[in-house]
């Protein structure tokens, strides 16, 4: 567990004697990527927390379980299109709620609904079009909820 962090460490005392000026810089780097998804894995280490503390099986259940129907299927697209952050921030979360009870169909269906973002749409209408547009997010959702059955169906236990 500790090995990556000490090789990462040898590494930068290796370079720090051969290229200080290059070790600066990459640490600086290193310090700005760790900085940029730190908040977003905060986010979802709260989220979690608070999950953890409110949020029951029996709920995960009614609202994300197998018999969730319709609601969890637009309930689990809405919380897709609203995510934010880097997909590997909702990883843990998705995990626990899967662990908790919720379907792998719904848990599909939010993964693939993260490429729907609301707020770059009239970004990419201004590039694309809207009828391009129109027709892209049509069959993202579309699609998303596709392979959510497929993925539902293929792990059926």
């Amino acid at each position: 567990m500790l090995f990556f962090p000490a090789f990462m460490l040898a590494i930068y005392g290796v370079l720090f004697v051969v290229a200080p000026d290059k070790a600066i810089e990459a640490l600086g780097r290193s310090g700005k990527i760790i900085l940029n998804i730190t908040v977003p894995i905060a986010l979802v280490f709260c989220l979690m927390v608070a999950l953890n503390l409110y949020l029951k099986p029996a709920h995960i259940a009614k609202y994300l379980g197998k018999r969730a129907g319709i609601r969890g299927i637009l309930l689990s697209a809405a919380a897709g299109i609203l995510s934010m952050g880097p997909i590997y921030a909702w990883y843990p979360l998705l995990k626990d709620l899967k662990e908790k009870g919720a379907a792998n169909l719904l848990i599909a269906i939010f993964l693939g609904h993260r490429a729907v973002k609301p707020f770059l749409l009239p970004i990419m209408i201004s590039y694309f079009g809207w009828v391009y547009v129109l027709i892209l997010t049509l069959f993202t959702t579309m699609g998303s909820v596709a392979a959510g059955f497929l993925v539902d169906i293929l792990l059926r236990e």
